[in-house]
């Protein structure tokens, strides 16, 4: 990766600039940090505030397994629409703008889906919400690559460290909070709109920066987007993120219920699907610097991927008696999804490079991770246990760790396309 490039701001990005220093003004640095922060903080609540309330949401909904596994398929299937969109978007009104509408698309959603009555409006909001996370997941590394080209690992580290901790704290305090505020589902899932609210705040200062492109210079020329696809490195880094998002959103959707299956009481695999989430915390900073310091990331791939193989085989095996040692190992596995963001950010040389190189990667991916939360609830429902869907956990972490491999290699798309 390069950090010989300084970003150049278009005419419409002078405001933010201080009148005698060539860079951003330090405070409106501090607060784009704080908004990438908050931000991440939203990007799954939304999903991991679902999973220890799904059998109940299941229950008040009418629900069966199938149309469960839908649902927990409705993630990938937004962040794969809506992402596509991403890139036009933050051209026109710029990716501040559009990071900050996604906020509040976040907290609409959240607010009235448990609300609106039955299965589709449950969906239709949901999709609301997700749409803001879809647009905001491809714009982050774009708003870090464009502001912070040399520290994408540290700021990529950073924000990926708050995402694993509101990932964290939305499945460890959801049952907690229902508890508390009377035992409804329906105010369990609506109180996490709050938060979207107030990430909204801090990126109201960059909206003057609507017609800034979302790259480091604005006469940059950006590439076609048909180029992305003849370049074997987006390819590969799309099926590495696309199979990591699989086991994540297969991980967040069904994990507390495997516990729950196996005796667990309902708030216990809540904790340990927090635990899950929290391992991305520490790690999720780590990974990003230390990837950024590598000449291939392969070895990191091979270590995330073994830990996950350990993890499903002690599910399979004693899914209660070493719950919390699977729950720590699969933790360490879902952080290919910090690794792959910061590979996003080391494959390209450009901030336009990165910005197609985000959207085709985070949107084709997501694509390819619609059917497995899917087949997972089909398996389960069908079979009458987890064997069948552990088996397909496992049997996945195969291609992710091939797909990783290749896309972690010493390369940029510029020497492909």
């Amino acid at each position: 990766m390069r950090h010989d490039e300084t970003p150049t701001l278009s005419p419409a990005a002078a405001p933010l600039r201080t009148p005698t220093a060539d860079g951003p003004s330090p405070w409106l640095l501090r607060i784009l940090v704080v908004g990438l922060v908050l931000t991440a903080l939203n990007l799954r609540p939304a999903i991991t505030s679902l999973g220890p309330l799904l059998e109940e949401v299941r229950d008040g909904l009418h629900m069966s397994g199938s149309v469960a596994g839908v649902l927990t398929s409705v993630p990938p299937l937004c962040f794969a629409v809506f992402g596509f969109t991403a890139p036009r978007l933050a051209r026109r009104f710029g990716p501040s703008a559009v990071v900050c509408a996604g906020m509040a698309a976040i907290a609409a959603g959240l607010l009235i889906r448990p609300f609106v009555g039955g299965t589709a409006g449950f969906l239709a909001a949901s999709a609301l919400a997700l749409m803001g996370i879809a647009v905001s997941n491809v714009l982050m590394p774009v708003i870090v690559k464009r502001w912070f080209p040399d520290r994408v690992g540290t700021m990529t580290g950073l924000y990926s460290m708050a995402l694993a901790l509101g990932t964290a704290l939305a499945a460890a305090l959801t049952v907690p909070m229902t508890d508390a505020l009377g035992g409804s589902w329906k105010t369990g899932l609506a109180v996490w709109a709050a938060l979207a609210v107030v990430a909204v705040v801090p990126w109201v200062p960059f909206l003057k920066d609507r017609r800034n492109t979302a790259g480091p210079a604005a006469g940059t020329p950006v590439p076609p987007a048909l180029r992305i696809t003849r370049s074997r490195t987006s390819w590969a880094l799309a099926c590495f993120f696309g199979l990591q998002a699989t086991a994540a959103y297969i991980t967040m959707g069904w994990m507390p219920q495997i516990f729950r299956d196996a005796g667990i009481p309902a708030g216990t695999a809540g904790v340990l699907l927090a635990v899950t989430m929290a391992m991305g915390v520490p790690l999720a900073f780590v990974i990003p610097r230390v990837a950024t310091r590598l000449r291939t990331q392969g070895p990191i791939v091979l270590v995330l991927s073994g830990c996950g193989l350990l993890g499903y085989a002690g599910l399979y095996l004693a899914p209660a008696g070493g719950a919390w040692l699977w729950a720590l190992l699969l933790g360490i596995a879902n952080c290919a999804f910090p690794l792959a963001l910061t590979m996003i950010g080391m494959r390209s040389r450009t901030g336009a490079g990165v910005v197609r190189l985000s959207a085709f990667a985070q949107s084709t991916g997501y694509l390819l991770s619609i059917p497995g939360p899917l087949l997972v609830g089909v398996l389960y429902q069908h079979s009458g246990g987890w064997g069948l869907p552990i088996a397909l956990m496992a049997g996945l972490l195969v291609p992710q760790t091939v797909a990783g491999v290749l896309a972690g290699r010493d390369r940029t798309i510029e020497d492909e396309c």
